[in-house]
């Protein structure tokens, strides 16, 4: 059996899933609703809001069983820290079922139709990296296996880049708020910077050729390993094991307080374990931290006292900074470290 015919019953189920679903509740609400022009886009956002429904079915079945079995520390016990992980579900929902999806279509896709077709008409029409060699890597698992090694290596640079510029870490020291990681802070980011990464990852997904189906697979893919290795369990891959897939035990070094956001003391941007899915990053660029063993979670200045004396920040009563509690008081306050208001 060749590869092709390997993926072919899941990509046949998961096409059967997407029409019945859009048949039986996208299709009728949109007539409901007066937007029954909107129906091709429709199904495409129909694909997304399954790969999303699939990705929390394997995330409450599989993965909350393996934090139930072996956690990487105990269960978040104090009421602040059970909003904290509301919270997380609350960023995890909004992915999972497309609303950012919806937006992104509503503001970005047009922009980009409007770039790529204008390079069409010029006779630019990308690289299609699965012709670079005939009768292999158009081979759908061949060709799937480096479009993802290529999205990663992209990732990869847009997180290195989240640690390095001060203006970018602003935002991303969301993600790293967290002081109780589990299974559903993958999604805790703000915004502007999904906005970000999502605009990097589109404009390589055209430069290089990649199919539609073949893009929501990467996204899907990259996206469940995401929150395993987010995931509130103690586990690792062992010692080569790690070297290929990043593990848990791998990732929550690199949200480790002074380990995964400093690189030479406090206060300096940096860090170790940037890597999304293969470690390979890491280990070739000098970034890897593989000793260690549970750290706590967060960010330096959310200690107690952590603000320190510096001016304007948002402070917490025990004179930590403020990253905010619900979804809309962290995005406001991502804004204003933006402009240097917290």
């Amino acid at each position: 059996m060749s590869p092709s015919d390997f993926l072919a019953p899941f990509t046949q189920a998961f096409g059967q899933l997407q029409q019945a679903l859009f048949e039986a509740v996208v299709q009728p609400l949109l007539f409901s609703i007066g937007l029954g022009r909107h129906l091709e886009v429709a199904f495409d956002g129909t694909g997304w809001l399954l790969v999303g429904l699939l990705q929390l079915a394997v995330m409450v079945g599989v993965f909350a069983a393996l934090e139930r079995w072996r956690p990487a520390e105990p269960a978040a016990g104090t009421p602040d820290e059970r909003r904290a992980i509301r919270t997380d579900v609350v960023y995890t929902l909004i992915h999972k079922l497309g609303l950012v999806r919806i937006g992104l279509f509503f503001s970005l896709d047009p922009l980009f139709d409007l770039a790529f077709g204008k390079l069409r008409l010029v006779g630019f029409d990308g690289w299609q990296l699965d012709r670079l060699w005939p009768g292999v890597t158009d081979i759908a698992l061949v060709s799937f296996l480096i479009y993802l090694l290529v999205f990663d290596f992209v990732d990869y640079l847009l997180h290195r880049g989240q640690h390095r510029y001060a203006w970018w870490w602003k935002l991303h020291a969301l993600h790293h708020s967290q002081r109780r990681m589990t299974l559903w802070t993958d999604n805790r980011n703000h915004l502007i910077d999904d906005v970000l990464r999502a605009a990097a990852m589109v404009t390589v997904a055209q430069l290089i050729g990649v199919g539609p189906g073949q893009f929501v697979a990467i996204v899907a893919v990259t996206q469940l390993l995401e929150s395993l290795s987010h995931a509130n369990v103690r586990l690792s891959f062992g010692r080569w094991g790690e070297r290929l897939l990043v593990s848990p035990r791998f990732h929550r070094l690199h949200h480790g307080i002074g380990v995964g956001h400093e690189s030479a003391g406090p206060g300096s941007l940096g860090g170790h374990n940037f890597a999304v899915l293969f470690p390979l990053w890491d280990h070739l660029f000098g970034t890897a931290r593989t000793e260690g063993d549970i750290e706590p979670t967060g960010i330096r200045d959310q200690l107690p006292g952590g603000a320190g004396d510096q001016p304007g920040l948002a402070r917490r009563p025990d004179g930590g900074r403020d990253y905010g509690e619900g979804f809309w008081q962290q995005q406001w306050l991502g804004l204003l470290r933006l402009a240097g208001r917290a």
